[in-house]
């Protein structure tokens, strides 16, 4: 079992299995959002710094920073927003980009460990995102996907996990900084969607024993009801070993479930943080 520990200047989180699941906000995303796209484009950053302080308001332990929009310049944009939602909050940051080189530009200026979301088992991201993460000292989430895509089979996503792992390894990383990405899939293109993800969460954790990652609301893509599909996933995900989990600390009952589910699991005792949020969900309702 290992911890993954990320910093801001200020604060430190851990992310562990027998430890509080880490919740990651989703909200400074361009994609599907027009006037945001529109606001990176024009540099106009007060959009962030709204979406950085609502989303930590609303219980998120880390904000993932996203600027992948067509017509961004990545490289000169990233350590701009980088830096102001560092100078926003305190919470530490999941830097995410495709891009080597806006990753670089980013982490240069980020005052803390940060998140690098991410690198795939694809030869060309393996040799030139690990360099980057192991200069700067990051941790990094490894996606379960390769030249040939994304596996619809358990074993073979815990084959590209291990390959990303062994790499990560050799290039000097250690484990405690490798977070696997098993990949959310949407159940209303295959019904079994959701039972390779759960699968390949239980063996990357059984076999490798690395931190754990899911951008869950991608379940329930295309369906109705997804406020229930996406927090019966994230429950189910969090008992196979999701650790932390890239989700819209504002969505309806997330926190909840979350709070729940650590409960139950016994990483929550006295049952102190699913008491606090039932406080702030009864003097917000």
């Amino acid at each position: 079992m290992y911890h993954t520990e990320i910093r801001s200047k200020t604060q430190v989180i851990t992310i562990g299995r027998d430890l509080a699941a880490v919740l990651i906000g989703e909200r400074i995303n361009p994609t599907g959002k027009k006037k945001f796209g529109q606001a990176l484009l024009a540099r106009d950053y007060d959009a962030i710094r709204r979406e950085a302080l609502a989303q930590v308001e609303q219980g998120a332990d880390v904000l993932d920073v996203n600027v992948g929009v067509a017509g961004v310049d990545e490289v000169k944009v990233l350590p701009e927003v980088v830096k102001i939602v560092a100078e926003t909050v305190d919470v530490p940051l999941c830097i995410d980009s495709a891009s080597p080189e806006a990753l670089a530009a980013a982490l240069k200026v980020y005052e803390g460990k940060a998140l690098v979301n991410s690198v795939t088992g694809e030869e060309k991201s393996l040799e030139r995102v690990l360099p980057v993460v192991k200069e700067y000292g990051a941790a990094v989430v490894g996606l379960c996907m390769d030249e040939t895509g994304i596996p619809n089979d358990p074993e073979k996503r815990l084959a590209i996990a291990k390959k990303i792992v062994e790499r990560a390894e050799k290039a000097g990383i250690a484990r405690s900084n490798i977070v696997i990405d098993c990949l959310t899939m949407t159940v209303s293109s295959d019904p079994m969607a959701a039972t390779v993800t759960l699968r390949t969460v239980e063996r990357v954790a059984e076999e490798l024993k690395t931190n754990i990652i899911l951008g869950i609301s991608n379940v329930s893509f295309g369906l109705p009801d997804r406020h229930s599909l996406t927090k019966t996933m994230l429950a189910m995900a969090l008992r196979a070993g999701l650790t932390c989990v890239i989700m819209d600390p504002m969505a309806e009952g997330m926190r909840r479930t979350v709070k729940a589910a650590d409960l139950l699991l016994g990483r929550d005792e006295w049952a102190m943080n699913y008491l606090a949020e039932y406080r702030q969900y009864s003097e917000q309702s």
